[in-house]
């Protein structure tokens, strides 16, 4: 038996020079450009304004919570709305790609149902016609959800079905799956309302702001759920929709995670049924398009918002072109900050006090995003069949997609993967370096074990970092009264961005951009 050091080492030296030694790894980092972003750190005067506009609304950052304003003020009869967005394409962290011809996520790749509190997400659906009524309930577009099989996990050498780790009926590990199976189902006790999504539509509680005072680790081992599988796995899906551990992130946003949506349901629970989730080849960028298709004329892209001044009668905006390199002035009756609540404070001549508070207390966690192309299909372990989603057990990494799985073709065998990765604070400056190929190696390296002939039909990575890419949910983040006074600010200067809810989530984003279009 060959050690997994050695297969490691193998593998990659296979790697640098490519298939069969043939040519070397192609690729490189795509789709952001953080020295727009790092142009805000640059001291001295601004030059002179070269161009001069002015907008009724004026909305700052073009992700999510941005088009959906934008798409709120105009079906308001606001005609003269205009956006302003740092990169060259809009969509935030759900941006896509596209490789070989052949559509890619850079970020964010599915959207669940809506629940009953996520009324605006579920309007835009039935617009999209994604969701309609038949006989008094509402159907999904089946075309446009998961396909089956959706989820696998490499585990002791062979692909298991689901990301929860086999547990023997009766075993330990049963046994702590079926008691936090439990404690989830009391969250989701019917009336209770406590973990609504979008979040701010809960029912708060004294209960629910001890949770936020603890991490989930420690809350775990308050329950006595100390199971390492059990364990593993609740780290994973925290890192997941969290960019960090559940030693971490807080009680609340741990159990938030299962309460808010799907529940959590112990192997051998005959009313469990697979999470239904839309997806498209490209990611949640499908969602994007279409957000941001009708806003075409009104989007103005490659714009780094540099000040930004609250006066009397207007609100003064300057941004840099960057395309023709020079200053733009933007006068507006109403500004939106669609922009992360760090930015915001930055770019603010004068931040209020519940924007300093607020972009104070939150941590942003880095985030790599990997596109592998391949000549030709993996070699399958086996065990459960290529699906949607796929993750190694106990890896740094957290798996990778088939990026081709909802595209009808007549092979089930994928050629693209997108792989995914949280990283740690600690490691955020090494993002910025130029080199991408250590980044690649890790990447490779987490899948190798489910994959060893993966360096030989790997034939280039594309790779997409963000260095901020979503506030974590700390002890004390939910419990901030700071956010929910940006939330509910109106007048000349709006906040609209996930951040106001301590974390990223699709349907927090477009909650907030159509709240923040309604005159208090």
């Amino acid at each position: 038996m060959i050690s997994r050091r050695a297969l490691l080492g193998a593998g990659m030296a296979l790697a640098a020079c490519g298939p069969q030694g043939a040519q070397p790894l192609q690729g490189g980092w795509v789709g952001a450009a953080h020295d727009r972003g790092h142009r805000l750190r640059q001291a001295g005067a601004l030059p002179a304004a070269a161009v001069q506009r002015s907008a009724q609304v004026l909305v700052l950052g073009a992700g999510i919570a941005g088009l959906s304003s934008a798409r709120a003020f105009v079906r308001q009869g606001i005609d003269d709305v205009q956006l302003l967005e740092l990169e060259d394409a809009p969509g935030g962290n759900s941006r896509g790609h596209r490789m070989a011809g052949v559509g890619c996520p850079l970020g964010a790749h599915y959207l669940p149902l809506p629940g009953p509190e996520s009324r605006e997400v579920s309007e835009w659906l039935f617009e999209l016609g994604l969701l309609r009524s038949a006989l008094g309930r509402t159907v999904a577009d089946e075309s446009h959800l998961c396909h089956s099989p959706q989820e696998r996990l490499f585990f002791e050498g062979a692909w298991a079905e689901g990301l929860l780790p086999p547990a023997e009926p009766g075993s330990g590990t049963a046994k702590q799956y079926q008691r936090f199976a439990g404690l989830v189902a009391q969250a989701q006790a019917p009336g209770l309302r406590a973990y609504a999504l979008p979040t701010h539509r809960a029912v708060w509680s004294a209960a629910l702001a001890d949770l936020d005072r603890i991490t989930f680790a420690a809350w775990l081992a308050q329950q006595g759920l100390d199971d390492a599988r059990l364990r593993w796995y609740l780290d994973y899906c925290c890192r997941d929709d969290y960019g960090a551990g559940s030693d971490v992130v807080s009680a609340w946003a741990g159990l938030h995670y299962f309460a808010s949506r799907h529940g959590f349901h112990a192997p051998g629970d005959e009313a469990a049924e697979r999470d239904a989730v839309f997806t498209w080849p490209e990611g949640n960028a499908w969602l994007v398009s279409r957000l941001a298709l009708p806003l075409r004329e009104r989007l103005h892209t490659g714009r780094t918002v540099l000040r930004v001044n609250v006066e009397r009668h207007a609100v003064q905006v300057l941004a840099w072109d960057e395309a023709a390199s020079q200053v733009e002035s933007w006068s507006a009756q109403t500004v939106v900050m669609a922009l992360p609540l760090f930015v915001a404070a930055r770019v603010l001549e004068s931040p209020p006090e519940a924007l300093r508070n607020a972009a104070s207390q939150l941590t942003y966690a880095p985030w790599l995003v990997a596109n592998l192309q391949l000549d030709r299909p993996l070699l399958d372990r086996p065990g459960a069949p290529l699906s949607w989603d796929n993750v190694v057990y106990g890896g740094a990494g957290l798996g990778y997609v088939d990026a081709q799985h909802q595209s009808l073709r007549p092979d089930a065998a994928a050629t693209l993967l997108t792989a995914y990765r949280a990283i740690a604070n600690s490691d955020r400056a090494a993002l910025l370096a130029p080199q991408w190929r250590p980044w690649a190696d890790k990447v490779l390296a987490d899948l190798l074990p489910a994959h060893p002939d993966l360096p030989l039909r790997v034939r280039r990575i594309d790779l997409m970092r963000y260095g901020h890419a979503m506030a974590i949910p700390k002890p004390g983040v939910r419990s901030n009264l700071a956010l929910q006074a940006l939330r509910q600010q109106r007048g000349r200067l709006r906040f609209a961005h996930a951040d106001l809810a301590g974390y990223s989530v699709f349907e927090e984003a477009f909650t907030a951009g159509c709240e923040v279009a309604r005159v208090a």
